[in-house]
């Protein structure tokens, strides 16, 4: 069988089955037992695929995913977020546009510890767009904001889908994990001024309303015993990676411990909190081993079957240029995020585009780095992007998809400058992992 003819053919499994309703993590192993018994010899090949998938699960590195998870559920279930939320919302008195300010940095912590941008973006949508219509916001004030908190989130750490992307990539956790760093904080400054930028151009976008004054004690206070505990906990577990103390997995341990204790002074570490937490991260967790199971044994089928390198073997014989290869490869996510979940298209694409880039000679950090934006972007990405219907779902009656799309196009822009800095000056994701 020709390399196209196996590509096409175990792709198509997987497509077929999840058009009928399966789990995308079910349609991988499904299509894969039936590839082994066809390329690998029947039985002894599915048993020895099976074996050196589940090898796959036993590793390391996959660690900080479940104790990522467990703190960013401890931090919601607990209230820990909410008194975040609501102190800096105190803390930025009369601002203007202060409530869009505090749903990207309040939205950003709860999406990075969370791993999801769904589960964010309908939580975020459901709590601050009503609040911020009622006070006379427009509605790309607060949608805007929301849907732009995502990709910052994925790329600072500690990053669920991040510590996912390396494990299926084969790469450095903790390179990748600190390779955002710089990034992130340059896309908070362009969301923190593209909101700015707004509120100058139209004053009335987000309107100034009465707060109780409060003096700088109050203030100092409030910052000292609601923020930075909060926000402690993420900056000690990066800096002891970027200083290389801890490995990330020993971070994850050391976040989980931190939050836990924080829930545990301030009184908020109940049973129930405890036990939804536990929970709520197991059944993401699961899913994940599942994505990393089915990854490592579609890979395995792609290089056996020849798929992988005749695949590579093409791509490379246009003869483009590197720099026309990765804006082929960020079409394709975005294209596919019309249509799947980030770590189903991880699991599809992480195997093919690995190796040609690779084969270009990309940096691996710095492209799993590109390659987590173009994710997160294709997510936000008219017309069909899956945040934009999860953001309709939940936003105030009326709000039309016009409304969202036009609120989307500003942080989809800092984003993809974002990306353009990143090819220009890849040493703005290589520094901080070569310190």
């Amino acid at each position: 069988m020709e390399w196209f003819e196996a590509l096409a053919l175990l792709l198509g499994m997987i497509v077929v089955l999840m058009a009928i309703g399966m789990p995308v993590a079910l349609a991988f192993l499904a299509a894969n037992i039936i590839g082994a018994w066809i390329f690998m010899g029947g039985e002894r090949g599915v048993i020895q695929l099976l074996n050196n998938g589940l090898g796959s699960l036993t590793k390391y590195a996959l660690v900080p995913i479940p104790l990522f998870l467990l703190m960013g559920e401890v931090f919601f279930h607990t209230g820990l977020g909410g008194r975040m939320f609501n102190a800096i919302d105190k803390l930025l008195g009369r601002l203007p546009g202060r409530l869009s300010y505090v749903t990207v940095l309040g939205g950003t912590a709860f999406s990075t510890l969370s791993g999801s941008s769904m589960g964010s973006t309908a939580l975020l949508g459901s709590l601050m767009v009503p609040e911020m219509a009622k006070r006379g916001y427009k509605p790309h004030m607060s949608i805007g904001p929301i849907l732009g908190t995502g990709g910052l989130a994925i790329i600072i750490p500690p990053s669920a889908l991040a510590v996912l992307l390396a494990t299926l990539a084969q790469i450095d956790v903790a390179a990748l994990l600190i390779a955002g760093v710089i990034p992130g904080l340059i896309l908070a400054f362009f969301y923190i001024a593209t909101i700015y930028l707004q509120t100058k151009i139209d004053p009335s976008a987000a309107p100034a309303y009465d707060v109780d004054p409060m003096t700088f004690a109050r203030k100092f206070k409030l910052l000292i015993s609601e923020v930075v505990p909060m926000v402690g906990v993420m900056v000690v577990i990066v800096v002891l990676m970027i200083r290389g103390f801890v490995t990330p997995s020993e971070a994850a341990a050391f976040g989980a411990l931190g939050v836990l204790i924080l829930a545990a002074v301030f009184r908020c570490l109940t049973w129930k909190a405890m036990k939804q937490s536990v929970v709520g991260a197991l059944r993401v967790t699961l899913m994940a081993y599942l994505i990393v199971f089915g990854s490592a044994t579609f890979s395995q089928l792609l290089a056996f079957s020849g798929a992988s390198r005749g695949l590579v073997n093409w791509a490379i014989s246009f003869d483009l240029a590197p720099l026309a290869m990765l804006l082929v490869m960020f079409a394709v996510l975005l294209l596919l995020g019309m249509f799947m979940e980030q770590i189903s298209m991880m699991l599809l694409t992480v195997p093919i585009f690995f190796p040609l880039a690779v084969t270009l000679n990309f940096d691996p950090i710095w492209f799993g780095l590109i390659m987590l934006l173009a994710l997160e972007i294709s997510f936000t990405t008219p017309p069909f992007g899956l945040l934009l219907f999860v953001m309709k779902g939940v936003a105030p009656k009326g709000t039309t998809m016009r409304v969202i799309y036009t609120s989307a196009f500003p942080f989809i822009g800092c984003s993809l400058l974002l990306v353009a800095l990143l090819v220009a000056f890849p040493q703005l994701a290589l520094w901080l992992p070569s310190f």
